[in-house]
């Protein structure tokens, strides 16, 4: 059997283009198991994963426990924010005290950029960085890669543009990593003082107006402002933001080709993509949710299967 490269899922940049492969052909095989009428698989009967989850998530955390729940793991919920974490405990006796009751494998979302790696130096525990801070967010890269390759055969030579608030977002970098390895083009959209200073860094090219941006591409991955990471105004109005960086329906039937639009949620209707975008054909939003679940499946299945050698 093919093994994945790393023993934890940190980020993408430290996955190869042959990892990518394996986690995807690999999910291809979870995809179909979701869809039987029975959709659980004893492999991973004698793991045990804690979640645990520094900020606030619905969808990834949904995702992920019903991943572990798919593969018939034992799961540990853990909220810090009704937890000792608040009495002041630190990240690693948090984690210990979970590890001392034998878990395998932690799925850790946290506000710190590189807290996953921070802890996979201090633990004997396989980890799965499930968002840390605005640095990577990799399951929702890898989750977006396939769906694009589900909806238009592959990834290479496609060009795909992320459009909206780049700066505070761990699911752009993380998607920048990994389509560029699967040699995909890659440019960002949106108001300058929302585009990080090193995004040139990285190969990517800035297109300040959408249109031209739509125009260009083959698909649109589409963020929400995320104001709770924000001190100050980046942009004058909410209305002035969607007015230039909103994607509505006549945009899209205006331009001279089809686009498909993602969105890694959850979705400000109305602000970055109106209602009728979001429900339309051109649309692949709810894919990206059911192969949210397949993707995690296939990630905690092939760390899972290297975690005695930790």
């Amino acid at each position: 059997m093919k093994e994945i490269s790393v023993n934890h899922l940190l980020g993408i940049k430290y996955l190869n283009p042959e990892d990518l492969e394996l986690i995807f052909e690999t999910a291809d095989h979870f995809k179909e198991v979701i869809n039987r009428p029975i959709k659980k698989v004893p492999t991973l009967r004698d793991i045990t994963i804690a979640n645990i989850f520094f900020e606030n998530s619905t969808r990834t955390k949904l995702s992920f426990e019903l991943a572990q729940k798919r593969l018939s793991a034992d799961v540990l919920n853990f909220s810090a924010s009704q937890s000792s974490v608040k009495k002041g405990e630190t990240l690693i006796d948090t984690v210990n005290n979970i590890l001392s009751m034998k878990v395998d494998m932690v799925v850790m979302r946290h506000a710190n950029p590189g807290a996953a790696l921070f802890l996979s130096k201090h633990v004997k525990a396989s980890i799965i960085n499930a968002g840390d801070g605005a640095h990577e967010h990799p399951t929702q890269a890898l989750l977006d890669s396939y769906s694009i390759r589900e909806k238009l055969g592959g990834v290479a030579g496609k060009k795909v543009v992320i459009v909206g608030d780049i700066l505070h977002s761990r699911v752009a970098l993380s998607n920048i990593f990994a389509l560029q390895m699967q040699g995909a083009e890659v440019k960002v959209c949106g108001p300058k003082t929302l585009i990080p200073k090193y995004i040139n860094s990285l190969g990517v090219q800035v297109e300040p107006d959408l249109r031209k941006a739509l125009e260009w591409c083959d698909v649109a991955n589409m963020l929400r402002v995320q104001n709770e990471r924000m001190e100050v105004n980046y942009f004058p109005s909410t209305r002035e933001y969607a007015q230039q960086y909103g994607v509505t329906k006549e945009l899209l039937d205006s331009l001279n080709k089809e686009i498909v639009i993602m969105h890694p949620g959850p979705i400000n209707r109305g602000v970055e993509i109106t209602s009728d975008v979001a429900d339309s054909e051109h649309s692949i939003i709810l894919d990206q949710v059911e192969n949210g679940v397949a993707v995690r499946m296939a990630v905690i299945y092939l760390l899972a299967s290297k975690i005695k050698q930790l």
